[in-house]
This record gives C-alpha cells, structure tokens and sequence, in this order.
C-alpha cells in the first residue's frame, strides 16, 4: 500500500512530524506492520520534475520529426509528429484519469514509447517510399493499403513478443516498476495501431502523391548542373 498526504505547511519539519504521526498511528493500529519507505517532495521538486519530463519529451518528439523530415519529406516528418503527440497524450490521459504517480521512471517510459512508435513508423514510411518509386500510376490510397499489409505481419509480431514479455513483468515483476511496465505496455499497443491508422492516413490528407514525390525525389537525385 502507498500513502500520499499533501505536504503540510512549515517546510520539512512539519512534513517529517507529520510523517512520524501516520508511522506511529500505522504501528498502534496494525501491529506487524512494515513501513519500507517515507518520502517527502516538495512542491519546488515536483515542478522541476514536470517542467524538465516534459521538455525531454518535447525534444525528442521535434529532434525525431527534423530527422523524418530530413529523411523523407516534409510530409513524412509531419506525419510522424502527429503519431508522436498522439501516443504521449494517451498515455498522458491515462495516468490523468487513474492517478498513477509520474514519477522520472515514468518519463523514461514516456520516451521509450516515442521511440518504439517512430520505430515502427519509419519501417512503414520506407516501404510507402519504395513503393512510391515502384508503383508511380498507382492511386495513393491503395497504395498505402500495400505497403501497409508488406509491412503488417513484421508490426504485429514485433509488438507481440514485446508485449508478452510486458505482460509478465505486470503480473511477477515488483511493484517498483509497475508504472513504468504499465505505461511501456499501453504505448506500445497504441504505437502500433497509430503507426498503422495515424501515420500514413496524414500522408493522404497532406497530399502525398506518387508523382509529385518523384518529381522531387528525381530532384535531388540529379547531379548537380544537369537538368532532373
């Protein structure tokens, strides 16, 4: 069991006699009883937490994105932000409704799901972009609904195993490390159904087209002086 009191007023001394009431009422009431742990964090601790969590992640998520960007195109890159922002803000809404402490075990959660769904992300954007190449009368829609089934049984057996050895953790692992299971478990489950119905749906509404990628592809492959 956690108890979690508000911090009382009078800086660490009220906050330590405060502490040793619950001990002393905890040891009255259930003789036996094992405290493993009292911790105390202030308000100025908590606001560090949040402020420096959610500034790694937002780097992470922009670093990522100039990558794809570079990598690919302007739309690819956009694309995988989005998938990003969706991924951190489920499982942002998940421990806002169940009130899970987020604690710096849970921001490295947080940051392995960025790069377990850009993972998944890229190995579908390289396979639109062979296929984009290969296939340059094919509609974009069925073309994305190819490389998404090329790449289909390589995404769910890849989440599969992950999420098998997640799932033993959350049932034998220690409490310790429950959030941080809990919250890789969920981002890779929602990583890879937004890897499959977020990231190449954008391309569609960003207007993608085989021919138009070429055109720039054939650009910069061209050497330099020489009309593309």
């Amino acid at each position: 069991y956690q108890i979690r009191l508000p911090r009382p007023e009078g800086g660490e001394a009220a906050a330590n006699r405060a502490a040793s009431q619950v001990r002393a009422m905890l040891t009255q009431e259930y003789p036996g009883a094992r405290i493993d742990a009292v911790e105390t964090v202030s308000g100025k601790v908590s606001e560090e937490l949040a402020r420096d969590g959610a500034l790694a992640i937002t780097l992470a998520m922009l670093g990522i994105a100039i990558y794809i960007w570079l990598r690919f195109e302007w739309q690819f890159g956009v694309g995988a932000l989005l998938t990003l922002f969706h991924d951190v803000s489920m499982i942002f809404g998940f421990f806002a409704i169940t009130q899970y402490q987020v604690d710096l075990n849970v921001v490295a959660a947080f940051l392995a799901i960025v790069g377990y769904s850009l993972n998944d992300t890229v190995v579908i954007y390289d396979r639109i972009r062979e296929n984009l190449r290969k296939y340059r009368k094919m509609a974009i829609v069925p073309l994305l609904n190819l490389s998404l089934n090329e790449t289909l049984s390589r995404t769910m057996v890849t989440s599969l195993s992950i999420l098998l050895a997640l799932g033993m953790l959350l049932l034998l692992g220690p409490d310790v490390i429950f959030a941080l299971t809990l919250a890789i478990f969920l981002g890779t489950v929602i990583g890879t159904y937004s890897s499959i119905y977020i990231s190449s749906p954008v391309l569609v509404w960003l207007g993608v087209k085989p021919d138009s990628f070429l055109r720039t592809a054939d650009e910069k492959d061209a050497p330099e002086g020489q009309p593309a």
